[in-house]
């Protein structure tokens, strides 16, 4: 029997909870992709507006904008299990009534945008749900806060990768509606993994002792959780602009470059997974090596490999092999950032309110991303599909320099000294770090 640092016996090491998780990470995203790939198609198809297609991808985003500012006192008082099962359970019926309806000639444009909405509505809590379970994986399993993160978004990044050329192939033999019925069945799925494999233990309690207050007073000491950490006001400001452009990105302009430029369902899902293998490898580079690396530099980096590159590859419209190369190089930067995100948002909330303030830390990212999906429908309309891109890309790069300008950014290279570095019999090791002080004023 292993003992721990202060000579009590060490709880055994699990990793059947952590192993859960990075599997449902990677079926959840096999179906969105296939989401991502299948709505905007069938409206371009149906359509051929892109202003009609970013107003359809804008709607999910605001849905899950909405539940991530609504949900989270509700996900720190509700059994996290429950949650997590539950939000993967009202997905898959949100998603199973547009292949219906449209059987029945029943979904108009407003309708679809219902229905999407409700699918983002459904997908934040059930998203920051599982969040809050992984902070007891990471306790069971003890490993690092890296390493963890690391594979839930390797495993992410793995089924985006498989899921756009599945979704590809589908559209093509089947049609992009009934496409989504694989979505469907990837969040039942996912919603059976976290009842059966992921168990409801102390550490993914909802913790009501420390939530008496009104459902206000708790989303109010959330958003001051937030507001008083300067280093995550700074990365959520940047989040805000560079998810918009994300948005514009893959909800509009990934479409129009594939009906306008290749013309291919195939060659539009090869595009997004050539993002996803290099997104994979970025991932498991963090994951290996993350704890050694200067976050800030790797931040500045990585976002300039996923915005700025990226785009001045499509405007330039390459041969489709350079244009996949390039695209691969770029997803390495989009596999780094989402584990150090994570990991810095793990070190620095307190356990009790994440489900607050991790619900609004997306909710402001995402803020601005309808926004930046309507207007790169609206600049693809009025200027082209050329224009929108070295638009989008010239925003990007200066939005993701800003951390080399402002000294409340400097923070992003320190760690938590309680944070760990490899696995030991200590049952502490895994658990985040403590929240480390809230910096001093400073302009960002």
């Amino acid at each position: 029997m292993t003992t721990s640092r202060s000579g009590a016996p060490a709880a055994p090491r699990r990793l059947t909870p952590l192993a859960a998780l990075v599997a449902v990470s990677a079926i959840s995203s096999l179906g969105m992709a296939m989401t991502l790939v299948a709505v905007p198609w069938f409206v371009l198809q149906s359509t051929g507006s892109g202003t009609r297609t970013g107003l359809v991808a804008a709607a999910e985003v605001l849905g899950l904008l909405c539940s991530a500012v609504l949900a989270g006192p509700i996900v720190d008082r509700l059994p996290v299990r429950a949650a997590s099962v539950g939000g993967d359970l009202l997905t898959a019926v949100a998603i199973s009534l547009i292949p219906l309806l449209h059987a029945w000639n029943a979904l108009p444009l407003p309708v679809l945008i219902v229905l999407v909405f409700l699918v983002g509505a459904a997908r934040g809590p059930a998203d920051t749900s599982k969040q809050l379970l992984l902070t007891d994986a990471m306790r069971q399993a003890r490993v690092t806060t890296e390493r963890a993160t690391g594979s839930v978004e390797g495993a992410r990044r793995i089924g985006l990768m498989a899921g756009a050329p599945l979704a590809g192939l589908l559209i093509a033999t089947v049609g992009p509606v009934r496409t989504l019925c694989a979505d469907m069945t990837a969040m039942l799925l996912c919603a059976l993994l976290v009842a059966v494999l992921v168990p409801a233990g102390p550490g993914v309690r909802p913790v009501n002792a420390k939530t008496s207050g009104s459902y206000g007073e708790e989303l109010r000491t959330g958003l001051r959780q937030l507001r008083g950490d300067r280093l995550l006001g700074a990365m959520t400001g940047v989040l805000l602009l560079t998810n918009a452009l994300d948005g514009a990105l893959n909800g509009v302009l990934y479409p129009a470059y594939g009906t306008e430029v290749l013309h291919s369902s195939a060659l539009f899902g090869a595009m997004v997974t050539a993002m996803g293998a290099g997104a994979l490898l970025g991932a498991a580079l963090y994951g290996w090596a993350g704890h050694r690396m200067p976050r800030r530099a790797v931040f500045v980096g990585a976002f300039v490999l996923v915005g700025a590159v990226r785009c001045a590859a499509l405007a330039a419209e390459p041969r489709v092999p350079v244009l996949l190369a390039v695209l691969a190089v770029s997803g390495v930067g989009s596999g780094v950032v989402g584990p150090l995100m994570m990991s810095v948002a793990f070190q620095r909330v307190p356990e009790e309110v994440r489900g607050r303030v991790f619900g609004l830390l997306v909710a402001c990212a995402l803020a601005a991303t309808p926004v930046g999906m309507l207007g790169a429908g609206l600049v693809l309309d009025a200027w082209g599909l050329v224009a929108a891109l070295l638009g989008t890309g010239a925003v990007y790069l200066g939005v993701t320099l800003a951390p080399l300008v402002f000294p409340v950014w400097r923070d992003l290279d320190g760690r938590a000294s309680a944070e760990p570095r490899e696995a030991t019999d200590d049952p502490r090791i895994g658990s985040p770090a403590a929240p480390t002080p809230a910096l001093a004023p400073e302009s960002v």
